[in-house]
């Protein structure tokens, strides 16, 4: 049997790998399987900027097209971009509600690229550089900066668990002189427990920090727990994924509260196994 094929590289070994297993592949950001990440969040925000809560929704497409490299292929190197495509308030103190309206269009695209160790279990990290870019297509879905600082990650991969921890941090080095300087950090964090028949159990949050802002907006600390499942549509393998995360802190003026996920991720063949 040719060695491709034992890794699970290729149609062919996506079509016998235990799904399981896979499930624990995509809960690795160093995995070096591909996948097509299709992500949904629905937020229900309030502060008091507005009165009672409004919705924003943010559709997100990730492709996750990891390298290993090394003479024996024994690290992973992965370039992520984000492309966010988002519906927001448009916040308007003068308004009834403090709400006028939605806008809809194309967000800042960002890009995270990680190198680290090519493992199925036990630590694993990574380390590299994250990237913002103000591609958005109105000025309330952006930041108008170019943003760029340096990103980590820090696993633990075993049979049962999965449990990981990836800082990013930005700062504004360029762009448009009349939009605020930025310097952010996000911090998405996941604890998942795999069961049989490719379920998995647990959550995938994201707590922010905004260092700009006065301390009751500075930051958002969500927890949450949600269901996915890893299932075959013809030889792809797919999971859907999905998550409901509360913020236990949010910031006072305007912020989210709920978070409402769906996500469709598809695996498809990597070439360089």
């Amino acid at each position: 049997m040719r060695e491709g094929t034992k890794t699970g590289a290729g149609v062919d070994g996506l079509q016998h790998q235990d799904l399981t297993e896979i499930d624990r592949q995509l809960s690795n950001v160093l995995s070096p399987l591909w996948s097509l990440v299709f992500q949904n969040n629905l937020s229900l925000k309030n502060g008091d900027l507005i009165d009672g809560s409004v919705a924003a929704n943010t559709f997100y497409f990730q492709p996750s097209l990891p390298i290993p490299v090394g003479e024996n292929k024994d690290m992973v190197f992965i370039a992520r971009p984000v492309f966010p495509l988002a519906t927001s308030p448009i916040l308007n103190l003068t308004s009834s509600d403090g709400v006028d309206g939605h806008v809809t269009g194309l967000g800042d695209i960002q890009l995270l690229s990680l190198i680290g160790p090519n493992r199925k279990e036990g630590v694993v990290w990574g380390l590299g550089a994250t990237f913002k870019f103000p591609t958005a297509s109105d000025p309330e879905l952006g930041e108008g900066k170019y943003q760029a600082g340096p990103a980590c990650l820090l696993s633990y991969l075993s049979k049962d668990w999965t449990v990981r921890i990836n800082p990013q941090h930005w700062m504004s080095y360029a762009g448009d002189d009349d939009r605020q300087s930025t310097n952010q950090t996000e911090i998405a964090y996941s604890i998942h427990y795999h069961l049989p028949d490719g379920w998995s159990t647990g959550m995938a949050p994201t707590i922010s920090i905004d260092w700009k802002a006065k301390s009751g907006d500075r930051l958002t600390l969500p927890i949450g727990m949600g269901l996915g499942k890893v299932f075959r549509m013809g030889d792809m393998p797919v999971k859907v994924r999905f998550e409901v995360h509360y913020s236990v802190i949010h910031p006072e003026s305007f912020g989210s509260e709920w978070n409402f996920r769906l996500q469709i991720v598809p695996v498809i063949s990597n070439p360089f196994r």
